[in-house]
């Protein structure tokens, strides 16, 4: 006899902890909105500085999915792309793997060259 356990889906998981988000208090509420807009512009922000920008920006949208309807729309319009993206990756043929692999040598090399040219140190000293 097969047990099969039901696995809810991100949109049933997402229900469950807004339906509990929204028993707590209006400060509490109010705090994790601006921290989850903090934590969203920050992503953002990493998309032109370093940083996990795709992974920083889902959080922060889930945080603010828990108040508002636009950001649940926006993450599942975010984690779509990303899926997508993840199996373009993967059917990736060779020629466009060891394309790409190329590209982040060369700009590993531009970037060595450009500290090295212009003495930018990569440890901030204080």
């Amino acid at each position: 006899m097969s047990t099969q356990r039901h696995h809810p889906s991100l949109r049933e998981r997402l229900a469950r902890r807004r339906e509990r988000h929204l028993q707590r208090s209006r400060a509490y509420r109010a705090v994790f909105v601006v921290a989850g807009a903090v934590v969203t512009l920050a992503g953002a922000a990493m998309l032109a500085l370093p940083g996990p920008a795709f992974v920083v920006i889902p959080i922060g949208l889930t945080m603010l999915a828990m108040e508002f309807s636009w950001a649940e729309r926006w993450l599942e319009s975010v984690l779509a792309k990303a899926e997508a993206a993840q199996r373009g990756a993967a059917n990736a043929s060779p020629v466009q793997k060891a394309l790409g692999i190329g590209a982040a040598v060369l700009g590993i090399a531009a970037f060595v060259t450009a500290a090295i040219l212009w003495d930018i140190p990569l440890v901030p000293l204080v």
